[in-house]
């Protein structure tokens, strides 16, 4: 059935003649794909099925713009959305980490330069970390002039305790760079007021004049930081109840007692990671292959909170072979034709290196 918001064909039938036909279809379409988008769960391919309905191509006129709009389309989305597929986890990693670097570096960072860089914990990202460790250590890049956000933290987990996100982050990253710990921002999940602190979070990344790239990481159901399913598309950092289904799955870093478990968190929202100027998101493993298939095959739905990132002008989702498994053989196909395009992105790998 056609949705309602997608384009009718009487609005085709009906076109006026004349020299400027072309840009008064194009105007039909363009008019018609807003409304449509508008719309909580209409996707891209929904769009352009409906396009390809065949009562649209009553004439000549018709099927030229037609085509010539979905070129359009197609166009942009290369430009606005990237899914970068590598063989497994290793490659995916130093893929990643390769385009932070190089992403940095291009930035041209200095004292009154900062690069803002937001991050995400876990295990899918330590791949990633390890390999910006390399660099950091091989004199290719420094972060003397970065600054970063993490998503996220468990509230009332002493900072000390080997499960917090401080932990995380300063044993797997940050104590291995040469950033001013100043630079490195994370919630603090046992402050006296909770709201004060998601507030002033707030404050501190617009006072950084934004974050220039958000990576981030999601679980198997599609959350992106703590925003968990049914969680707003444009909420901002908050205090986060945490869902059982959560709870029971972090019980393995608590040694399987689930009384130890936290079970509120702080948490940027999806719509302060939206307001970044870039976001990338690694997801690998078969276990989020469903998740990745809600990303980009469906549409915006906040029971899928990674799927708001189709909407975000610059994302890049990175994955491995084993989380598209769930993806259209077609999809796949055309992404993986595409992977001469993404690889100019980290090849050459820049350096700070004097000379290069």
């Amino acid at each position: 059935m056609m949705p309602e918001n997608c384009i009718k064909p009487q609005q085709c039938s009906s076109l006026r003649t004349g020299k400027n036909w072309k840009r008064h279809v194009l105007e039909i379409w363009i008019n018609a794909a807003k409304r449509f988008f508008r719309t909580e769960g209409n996707s891209f391919r929904n769009f352009w099925r409906c396009t390809l309905r065949p009562e649209v191509f009553k004439n000549q006129q018709n099927r030229s713009c037609t085509l010539m709009f979905q070129l359009l389309v197609l166009k942009l989305c290369i430009t606005i959305m990237r899914l970068v597929i590598l063989e497994n986890y290793e490659l995916a990693s130093e893929w990643a980490a390769k385009y932070i670097c190089n992403r940095i570096i291009q930035f041209k960072p200095g004292q009154d330069r900062y690069f803002t860089l937001g991050l995400p914990t876990g295990s899918t990202p330590l791949g990633c970390y390890k390999k910006l460790i390399e660099y950091h250590k091989s004199g290719d890049l420094s972060f003397k002039y970065v600054k970063t956000f993490n998503m996220d933290e468990y509230v009332g987990l002493p900072r000390n305790h080997p499960e917090s996100y401080h932990s995380y982050m300063w044993n797997n990253f940050f104590k291995h760079i040469d950033i001013d710990p100043n630079n490195a921002h994370i919630l603090d999940g046992n402050a006296t007021d909770l709201q004060a602190e998601c507030d002033a979070f707030e404050k501190k990344i617009k006072e950084a004049g934004g974050i220039d790239l958000f990576v981030g990481g999601i679980g198997p159901d599609g959350h992106i930081a703590f925003n968990e399913p049914g969680s707003s598309l444009v909420s901002r950092t908050r205090l986060k109840t945490l869902a059982m289904d959560t709870i029971l799955a972090n019980a393995k870093y608590f040694d399987g007692d689930l009384s130890k478990v936290p079970t509120m968190a702080l948490t940027v929202g999806v719509g302060t990671v939206m307001d970044a100027r870039e976001v990338m998101i690694l997801i690998t493993g078969a276990h989020k292959a469903f998740a990745l298939y809600k990303a980009i095959e469906e549409g915006v739905n906040h029971m899928w909170t990674v799927s708001a990132f189709q909407q975000h002008p610059r994302t890049i989702f990175v994955c491995d072979e084993d989380a598209t498994l769930e993806l259209r053989v077609k999809t796949v196909k055309y992404f993986k034709g595409l992977m001469h395009v993404h690889n100019k992105l980290v090849d050459p790998l820049y350096s700070m290196k004097e000379g290069n």
